[in-house]
């Protein structure tokens, strides 16, 4: 008969918790200095973009900027989310700051928007750590359902760097010149007093505890190889895809590249096994796999659709670039809002099945409203788009980062952070590519068809012909632009029509006066008061005279029918004059509205120019109208595109099904487990000892069951270990036990001695049993030896 001694499971009490209220707040401290700089970086550049853009005669060359930064920081997300398991979360932090300071000070120095992209990308290689690892570090330290008691310090940090970003970006942006330096490019300085006060602060605060052992590290440089592959072609063609022609050889090349990376990279993620870059165990969770797609959306929607409302801001509807940050406050307030509501809804119910579809729901309403937009619309209405964005958003992404971390192990909390993060920024750099090129290319179309409106050609081309206005210094950038080569060719025409009249009106005066001179000295000559001889003298001298007088009465008549005056014996229009003007354009505009829809107007020069925008600062609303137009029925297809994916992800949410959220933090669990550990080694020694004692037999295989391998974050903090008598001894989980690994849904740890819920047998989305018995027992033979029969340890 087999004797059976329990191990009673560890409640983790205040005695043994791994990190108290202090010391999270530490490490939050920390993290939020590198969040700030990564914030407020996004708000800054955000708003000065234009002012840049215009600078280095580039905005059409924006998508570069921004993709350039986005592909960096897509690619080294995961790769920060790897080496943060392997090495730890601290020094992969700090690396990234100080990566982002390097590129900041580089962007500096830019002086093409090509250089500048460039340069983003280096921020971007810094910016990966940056987004990823504050979300993994937080998931170690904290169970899902207490996050939200320290949301609103990040909440906090958000909203002062979305406050103080776009008030120190117009700054910048608005400035000529700071300390000798162009004033945009103090956007790209600030970051590096900034960093270094950040970088302080996490050498200072950010000190996690450890537990585990370190293995040997195996970085998937192939995996991360191939997704540059796989990217760059696709945004390549995303960017270019305009000009080259979607269905050109190079396009062609660039899906086919793009394509076989993506196989490959898939295949070498397989051979790479837990070790890969984005380990393709995580997608055998239901949970995981859902959220990642719907990241991939989110990202694409948000990212692609939101860039457009700063330059809309300050194109359409004219405002400063500081204007224009504070004018996105509404949508940070909704994002605040609904992020602080969902979390505190999340920490005291842990549900959050129902954010993914409110989120989505409120997103696609925001972008609802901004289909209907127009250049005419108020702020407020585009204001009220933004604000449900926001509240969309801020339900959204606390939910699926809480999501994807839920649906694995505690050691796989910073691949799978990292990977969340990755989709989305995946998304977000497709949606960047794709939709600022669907921008750029439809604005010229949309220009000329803003001309069609004949209402509004006819108020800027009375304002163009209007010399007061057409030589205003302010105007001078966008007659140069859009009007001079529209206006140019009309103001010829109309005087080689009146040069072709007055030429006309004088020979008919003169036609006119000769025939009736002739006819008048013919009479004279056969009445005989003349003679004949003299009558041609007469005539060419009676002409001559009447000559002058004729065709001024000529042009004068031709001048009242074609609304001009007679100047030096010419007809001329005379622009400064408003009824003159207006006969202009009123014979002129339907004539040139027809030959815009028959394409055939000479408006190309002005449409391609979309690579600065500064000519509209300051402009006569009228002659800026057609482009302010063309640009706003862009910026809505944009954004209809933007509703189409946020509608998919609606519809995919309804089949999200998320685990219940766990009650204990990722490091509380591998130190629980480390602690159990240590109790299992002392028990066992202890069986031993005791049946070595009484001449009992141990099987050579009973002893310790080693700890899961975790984050290198992670050598244990072993506990008193309780002691169990008895030379048979099977140490059981006790019913608590039992309770939490079945609450477990995160992911096995393959190749890895494993015990209650991290059983390597156990489904990715389904609560493991529990197990990790420990049995010593031994054969007949102890009754041979000891002829009392069984005995216990005393």
């Amino acid at each position: 008969m087999t004797q059976t001694a329990t191990a009673p499971a560890a409640p983790t009490t205040s005695s043994n918790v791994v990190m108290n209220h202090r010391q999270i707040l530490l490490v939050i401290y920390g993290l939020m200095a590198g969040m700030f700089l990564g914030a407020l970086d996004q708000t800054v550049v955000g708003t000065a973009i234009r002012t840049i853009g215009d600078d280095l005669h580039g905005l059409d060359q924006q998508a570069w900027v921004t993709t350039g930064y986005l592909i960096a920081s897509t690619i080294t997300t995961p790769i920060y989310g790897k080496l943060s398991d392997l090495f730890g979360r601290r020094p992969l932090f700090i690396t990234a700051i100080a990566i982002f300071i390097l590129g900041s000070l580089a962007a500096s120095f830019s002086t093409s928007m090509l250089m500048l992209a460039g340069f983003r990308a280096l921020q971007g290689l810094g910016a990966g750590g940056l987004m990823s690892l504050p979300l993994a570090i937080m998931g170690d330290m904290l169970a899902p359902r207490e996050r939200a008691k320290y949301q609103g310090y990040f909440l906090a940090v958000f909203g002062i760097s979305s406050v103080i970003g776009p008030l120190v970006g117009g700054v910048f942006a608005g400035a000529n010149e700071l300390l000798f330096i162009s004033g945009w490019r103090w956007v790209f300085l600030i970051n590096v007093p900034i960093g270094i006060i950040a970088l302080f602060m996490v050498l200072t605060f950010l000190h996690l505890p450890k537990y585990g052992e370190r293995r040997k590290p195996r970085i998937d440089w192939w995996g991360a190889s191939l997704v540059i592959v796989t990217l760059v072609p696709l945004l390549l063609i995303a960017e270019q895809g305009r000009e080259w022609g979607w269905g050109s050889p190079g396009a062609l090349a660039c899906y086919g590249v793009g394509a076989l990376g993506l196989i490959a990279f898939i295949i070498v993620e397989r051979a790479m096994g837990d070790d890969a870059i984005l380990p393709l165990k995580l997608f055998g969770s239901h949970v995981f796999s859902m959220a990642a797609v719907l990241s991939v959306l989110i990202g694409f929607g948000m990212f692609g659709a939101m860039l457009t409302i700063p330059l809309y801001l300050q194109i359409v509807k004219g405002v400063t670039p500081t204007e224009s940050g504070f004018a996105m406050l509404p949508m940070v307030l909704g994002l605040m809002i609904s992020s602080i509501a969902s979390g505190q809804i999340v920490s005291r119910t842990g549900k959050y099945r129902i954010f993914p579809v409110t989120g989505t729901a409120f997103t696609a309403v925001g972008y609802t409203v901004l289909t209907f937009l127009t250049a005419d619309r108020p702020l407020w209405f585009l204001m009220t788009g933004m604000f449900l964005i926001g509240l969309g958003l801020g339900q959204l992404m606390q939910t699926l980062t809480l999501a994807a971390q839920n649906s694995v192990s505690p050691r796989d909390i910073g691949v799978a952070t990292s990977a969340a993060t990755f989709f989305r920024q995946i998304g977000g750099t497709m949606g960047t590519a794709v939709l600022l090129s669907v921008l750029f290319s439809l604005m010229p179309t949309n220009i000329t068809g803003a001309l069609q409106n004949e209402s509004d050609l006819k108020s800027a081309l009375n304002a163009a012909l209007n010399p007061a206005v057409a030589n205003a210094d302010a105007n001078k950038g966008v007659m140069d632009q859009i009007w001079n080569p529209i206006v140019t060719p009309i103001k010829q025409n109309v005087q080689d029509g009146l040069d072709q009249g007055a030429v006309q009106a004088k020979q008919a005066a003169d036609q006119a006066v000769t025939k009736q001179v002739t006819a008048a000295v013919q009479q004279q000559v056969d009445a005989g008061t003349i003679p004949s001889g003299a009558a041609d003298t007469i005539i060419a001298q009676q002409i001559a005279d009447a000559k002058g007088d004729a065709e001024q009465k000529a042009l004068q008549t031709a001048a009242a029918k074609a609304g001009a005056e007679v100047v030096d014996g010419t007809l001329q229009v005379d622009y400064s004059n408003a009824s003159q003007r207006k006969g202009i354009v009123d014979a002129v505009a339907p004539k040139l509205v027809d030959q815009l829809r028959d394409g055939k107007g000479g408006t190309s020069s002005s449409t391609s120019s979309t690579n600065d925008t500064s000519f509209l600062n300051g402009s006569d609303k009228r002659l800026s109208r057609p482009f302010l137009v063309g640009f706003s029925d862009s910026a809505v297809t944009v954004y209809w595109v933007g509703l189409a994916v946020v509608l998919l992800a609606f519809v995919l949410t309804w089949f999200f099904k998320v685990p219940p959220l766990r009650k204990t933090s990722a490091l509380q669990e591998q130190a629980d487990a480390a602690r159990k550990s240590a109790d299992d080694d002392r028990l066992a020694a202890d069986a031993q000892q005791a049946a070595a004692g009484s001449g009992s037999l141990v099987s050579p295989d009973t002893g310790s069951m080693s700890a899961v391998p975790t984050s290198p974050d992670v050598p244990a903090q072993p506990r008193s270990a309780r002691t169990a008598g008895g030379s048979q001894v099977s140490v059981l989980p006790t019913a608590t036990e039992t309770e939490t690994a079945t609450d477990d849904t995160r992911a096995p740890l393959p190749h890895a001695s494993t015990h209650g819920a991290h059983s390597s047998s156990t489904p990715v989305d389904e609560p493991p049993a529990a197990t990790g018995a420990i049995r010593t027992e031994h054969g007949a033979h102890a009754a041979d030896e000891h002829p009392h029969g069984r005995h216990t340890a005393g």
